[in-house]
């Protein structure tokens, strides 16, 4: 899988905090099931790396690590299944590690430097972080002008009223966001708010 599938497999990448709240592989086959397949886990909870490896044995889901910072994070969500890594930021350590396995790599940016960095390392594709912090979508379309070959998956602040703003950008190929899977929603609620998002035009 290359990182353009990645982002074009859905509009929205679920970012799961998960916390022991819902059992890993019920939560993954729920938003497989509603159409979001692609399921960011992040590396922020001690259950973070369990879980990466039980919903990577659920068929359709295309698990991957979020908040890896590092090349030892890397080879370790690897080795429990994850398909893919996203980054907070871009160093070029990590990139290096990235692009020398097989794990797709969408990197976080929130400024022209680190665009630049990023194409003198031969990316295009970036993680816009933290996307409402950062300005939003007055700097993505300030940051897409010169940088007419990037597209962006903003995440960070955004919401089931802001999303379809954001997919409407053409500098834009997916978003990440987390108001689908919140604390306290049943499995029930979830695959509503799952199947909502993945409707999405874009």
């Amino acid at each position: 899988m290359t990182i353009d599938e990645l982002m074009q497999t859905a509009p929205v990448i679920p970012v799961l905090v998960l916390d022991g709240e819902h059992d890993p592989v019920a939560l993954a086959e729920t938003l497989v099931e509603a159409g979001l397949p692609v399921l960011e886990v992040t590396l922020r909870t001690p259950q973070a790396m369990e879980a990466i490896r039980a919903m990577a044995r659920v068929p359709g889901a295309i698990v991957g690590a979020g908040t890896v910072l590092n090349e030892r994070q890397l080879r370790e969500v690897e080795g429990a299944g994850a398909r893919f890594i996203v980054a907070p930021g871009l160093t070029e350590s990590l990139t290096r590690a990235a692009m020398a396995s097989d794990m797709v790599y969408l990197p976080g940016v929130a400024t022209a430097g680190d665009i630049m960095r990023g194409l003198d390392l031969g990316l295009t594709r970036f993680k816009f972080f933290p996307a409402e912090a950062s300005g939003g979508l007055p700097a993505i379309r300030a940051l897409a002008a010169p940088f007419g070959q990037v597209r962006f998956c903003p995440t960070g602040g955004i919401t089931e009223t802001t999303a379809p703003d954001y997919l409407a950008e053409s500098a834009v190929a997916c978003i990440g966001g987390s108001w689908m899977v919140k604390k306290g929603m049943s499995l029930a609620d979830i695959g509503t708010a799952a199947a909502r998002a993945a409707a999405l035009p874009r």
